[in-house]
């Protein structure tokens, strides 16, 4: 998140609607369950692997309808959902770098035709504010990351080619309130001198589900959206935007404090429904569908609290933790 997007929301608040209340593709496409779960344009495919008992779900938005019902670009979203994830398991951890690996060198074939023999020169850009727990995952990220690009200048022009590594540079642009410059500006003139065949940009992503923050990872092909999933649009990084292709990975680390509520009010509504005495309380809750549900909640919610968002206790070491798996992810991808 840019900005340290989930304070400024807070300070700032927020203008006009909600349209976007998640970072993720998939809990996007899990609000239209109630309504079939069908949607055009959208493809949907689930599978578990019992080992390492993780959960991965592809959504691939194929046209302009699917896009606009999710309202989000055309393109490939695959998510890692592991409960285990939050627990300080080295072994565990390693597991999900070797599977974040398979799925990053699998999204990399598709976007830059990218074999394995191949060495590619990849820019990978840790978005967010250090200074800020919540948003700090990508800059942490660059911390672990193991750089290559420079060694042809030490070394000599062939020094990778000759030992098979790929040019691999980093770099963490902070946020605007700290450069005075968008992301988007500061890379297009780092790419226009080191010329990379892909971005990798890590950043700290919002959620809808409070069981998703630190336990969930999404890869996309789509590129990034500074913090959207809090409301605070700024300049996309896109193969668009940027000519190149960029590669997103993503952590969900904070939960708007509406959604926190909605969910709570209904299991309490399913609470009372199912009790003979207090059934029929709060029907007129019930009867709204579930965006007039949460609409009413933060109209309730955000004149006294603003727009608030929550991140767990846990947080300082959940990152600390993903940052090192991410990283490790990365380099098992692209180091032959």
């Amino acid at each position: 998140m840019q900005e340290n997007d989930a304070v400024e929301a807070v300070n700032t608040g927020l203008q006009g609607g909600f349209d976007i209340r998640t970072d993720l593709a998939l809990e996007q496409r899990e609000s239209f369950e109630g309504d079939g779960g069908e949607i055009s344009g959208v493809k949907l495919k689930e599978w578990h692997h019992q080992k390492s008992q993780v959960k991965l779900t592809e959504v691939k938005i194929l046209n302009d309808q699917g896009a606009r019902a999710m309202g989000k670009p055309k393109g490939t979203y695959l998510t890692l959902e592991a409960d285990r994830l939050s627990k300080a398991d080295d072994e565990y951890h390693s597991e999900i770098s070797e599977e974040l690996a398979h799925q990053i060198r699998k999204l990399m074939s598709e976007m830059i035709n990218w074999k394995e023999e191949d060495l590619p020169s990849v820019l990978v850009v840790g978005l967010g504010n250090r200074s800020v727990t919540p948003d700090s995952l990508g800059p942490r990220v660059l911390g672990n990351l193991q750089v290559t690009r420079h060694l042809d200048g030490q070394y000599g022009e062939t020094f990778l080619k000759d030992r098979k590594l790929p040019a691999i540079s980093g770099i963490a642009p902070g946020v605007m309130a700290q450069t005075g410059m968008e992301t988007a500006e500061i890379l297009k003139g780092i790419i226009s001198e080191t010329h990379p065949d892909l971005i990798i940009a890590i950043d700290a992503l919002a959620a809808r589900s409070v069981r998703r923050l630190g336990t969930t990872i999404q890869l996309t092909d789509t590129g990034i959206h500074p913090g959207s999933g809090v409301g605070n649009h700024r300049h996309s990084l896109t193969r668009e935007s940027l000519g190149v292709p960029v590669l997103a990975i993503g952590v969900p680390t904070v939960v708007g404090a509406a959604a926190i509520v909605h969910d709570t009010v209904s299991a309490l509504i399913r609470v009372l429904a199912d009790n003979d005495k207090t059934k029929g309380t709060g029907s007129w809750i019930e009867d709204m569908d579930s965006d007039q549900q949460y609409q009413l909640i933060r109209e309730l919610l955000e004149p006294e609290f603003g727009p608030l968002y929550v991140t767990p206790p846990d947080i300082d070491q959940s990152v600390k933790q993903l940052s090192f798996t991410i990283s490790e992810g990365i380099h098992q991808a692209v180091f032959p």
